[in-house]
């Protein structure tokens, strides 16, 4: 047996990768370390100039919008896509209403975004990978772990918290298709979502205070955990979730 050396591990050189919400943030990052590694990328989200700004410094990558809270426009997604390798499952959305504010609307919506849209493209990519290997990755969040009460909201949590149990379920399932379903689950870090938060020293503070390593988190500490949960590396890894967050989990 032919021992694989790091770098081919980690690779993804001839592999096609999806990855959504790519438009900015974690997202973007996102799909730039998988290109990195040797892979095709198509991005897709709403925001198409921001998406062709990426992909103009990027050769690797190819621009997809879509709007993934229309479950046709999913279904268009993964047609033009075709199969691919790596699914990176990052979108999502916030209502930013209190639980006793928010609407069951509202409620709705962000879910439908934030785990109806990755159970429904896991579930093309599936029939689209028709037993050849696949690597889901959902994007869920210690939020959907632990409370970050009186921070968050109750639609944010409970759709990320739906997303790690769809994520065990989607892997028993589809384990003997050659299909590998695991969640990563970033702790603090800075996004557009969440620009609010870091903006005010007292929420900062709450944060270094209540992490072990005393800080937020930088975009590049999640890249190595997403290249092992995508590539051979994590070969007989499913069904788990790979919390990054500076020890907040572990109090």
């Amino acid at each position: 047996m032919t021992v694989p050396t790091p770098g081919e591990l980690f690779g993804l050189q001839g592999k096609t990768a999806l990855v959504t919400g790519a438009s900015s943030g974690l997202g973007a990052r996102f799909a730039t370390v998988l290109a990195t590694a040797g892979a095709t990328v198509w991005i897709t989200a709403r925001r198409k100039e921001k998406l062709d700004a990426l992909a103009a410094a990027d050769p690797a990558l190819r621009v997809l919008p879509a709007d993934l809270s229309d479950e046709e426009a999913r279904e268009a997604l993964l047609a033009e896509t075709g199969a691919v390798d790596v699914l990176v499952n990052n979108a999502g959305t916030e209502s930013g209403a209190k639980p006793l504010d928010e609407t069951p609307s509202g409620f709705a919506g962000v879910l439908g975004t934030n785990l109806v849209a990755p159970f429904h493209l896991a579930q093309l990519a599936a029939r689209a990978a028709d037993g050849a290997p696949l690597s889901v990755v959902n994007v869920s969040s210690i939020l959907g772990l632990v409370s970050a009460a009186p921070l968050g909201g109750a639609s944010y949590a409970a759709a990320k918290a739906g997303l790690i149990g769809l994520t065990r379920e989607l892997a028993g399932h589809w384990g003997g298709r050659g299909v590998r379903v695991n969640a990563l689950a970033p702790g603090w870090f800075r996004t557009e979502m969440n620009d609010e938060l870091f903006a005010d020293d007292r929420s900062v503070r709450w944060i270094e205070r209540n992490t072990m390593l005393r800080r937020a988190g930088e975009g590049a500490e999640l890249d190595g955990a997403l290249l092992f949960l995508a590539s051979a590396a994590s070969s007989y890894c499913t069904g788990q979730v790979l919390a990054v967050d500076g020890g907040w989990t572990a109090r």
